[in-house]
């Protein structure tokens, strides 16, 4: 009779228990932190499938109990990183990152082992995506933030497969936004000049701020006898259940409207306050309407939403005659492009124009800001727009 070989020591065993015809195997893990015995048991009434949950008990007992579960799924992690995430970004990127996992992410793959992904698993949610009639832009982003969860799962000690964090994701779908031609920006200031509130729009078309930067404006900002104008805050509206992370600036105005810290730490600057634009401002405080936060320009004082600016800045468009060359409205977006377009073929050094739309890398503190280069070149857009004080 051959003798039967013994069992490495460790690697636990199973038991069949008649009363109830399960499999039973049990892994000793040491102490716990209290001082007891740590012993972990799986089960299961096909042999099979008890001898492979024991193995990864083992697996997970070699590796420090540290939690590289092998068998954790993609729904069980992000249910866990998700909330954690979450208080970690900006709020107004927070709905984004939801709808990520809970409409994407979960539902496509959910059901597979993090241990078992593949790069045909970042492939598929994209395809799952593009074929909802999404932008592949959209696959991008979100495929990014399912990388970022894995990323995270890996410092946690999951088992991440190292060729999924490698993963390529997909190319961002083509960009139609241009620069708004010459004539038609003249055209739009002309029908812009005969409104009452003639200094919101020329401050975009000027400057390029973001819209919620320009919405966000308050008085304290503007500094007529120092011809600047900061840029600190924006408006945003915030959902009701958004987290604010720590450290993260911001101010409630009322119902969904918060002011909330720049998009960037470079998004803090000054802007030289060139004498159309003080003009323009100096005559929209003589008919402002005062409204609690100081806003610089509100509807019926309130601050105005995204959606019905953007309302207004179609309806200048309508009346101006002007559109994309594909018939759209241009965003309004576009006037970013628009004034670096302009600066850039006025001669501008980049570094210049980056401090004046808020994108440099390279500058801390907006105070250093205003200095002649920045001046000089927002004369020089004024005087290519042909706009006089």
């Amino acid at each position: 009779m051959t003798p039967q070989k013994r069992r490495p020591r460790g690697t636990g065993g199973l038991t069949y228990r008649e009363s109830d015809g399960m499999w039973i195997g049990r892994v000793d893990f040491g102490y716990t932190p209290q001082g007891t015995r740590d012993r972990r048991t799986v089960s299961s009434k096909r042999k099979a499938e008890a001898q492979r949950k024991l193995r990864d008990l083992v697996l997970e007992r070699n590796r420090g109990g540290t939690g590289r579960n092998p068998r954790i799924t993609v729904k069980a992690w992000a249910d866990k990183w998700l909330p954690d995430h979450l208080a970690s970004v900006s709020p107004n990127t927070q709905p984004t990152d939801r709808g990520a996992v809970n409409k994407w992410i979960i539902p496509v793959l959910g059901h597979r082992r993090i241990a078992e992904l593949t790069p045909a698993d970042v492939r598929a949610l994209r395809n799952a995506i593009v074929g909802a009639g999404r932008s592949s832009t959209t696959a991008a982003t979100y495929q990014r933030i399912f990388l970022k969860m894995l990323k995270d799962a890996d410092a946690e000690g999951i088992d991440v497969p190292g060729r999924v964090l490698r993963a390529k994701t997909a190319k961002n779908a083509v960009n139609d936004r241009l620069d708004i031609p010459v004539d038609q920006a003249l055209r739009v200031l002309k029908v812009v000049g005969q409104r009452a509130d003639s200094s919101r729009w020329l401050f975009s078309m000027l400057y390029g701020v973001r819209q919620g930067e320009a919405l966000g404006l308050t008085w304290d900002a503007v500094d007529f006898d120092a011809a600047v104008v900061v840029i600190e805050w924006q408006l945003q509206p915030l959902t009701r259940d958004h987290i604010q992370p720590d450290g993260y600036r911001a101010k409630h105005l009322t119902g969904r409207m918060w002011l909330t810290e720049t998009k960037t730490e470079q998004g803090e600057r000054g802007l030289p306050l060139v004498p159309l634009m003080a003009a323009s401002l100096a005559a929209h405080r003589e008919t402002w309407q005062p409204n609690p936060w100081g806003l610089v320009w509100t509807l019926n004082g309130k601050p105005i939403s995204d959606d019905r600016d953007r309302a207004a800045w179609k309806a200048i468009q309508a009346e101006a005659g002007v559109a994309h060359p594909t018939g759209r409205p241009w965003h309004l977006h576009e006037c970013r492009h628009t004034v670096i377009t302009l600066l850039k073929r006025a001669g501008v050094d980049d570094a210049v124009i980056e401090r004046i739309v808020g994108q440099s890398k390279l500058v801390k503190k907006y105070l250093h800001l205003v200095g002649e280069d920045s001046r000089t070149a927002m004369e020089g857009l004024s005087e290519t727009l042909r706009i006089e004080p």
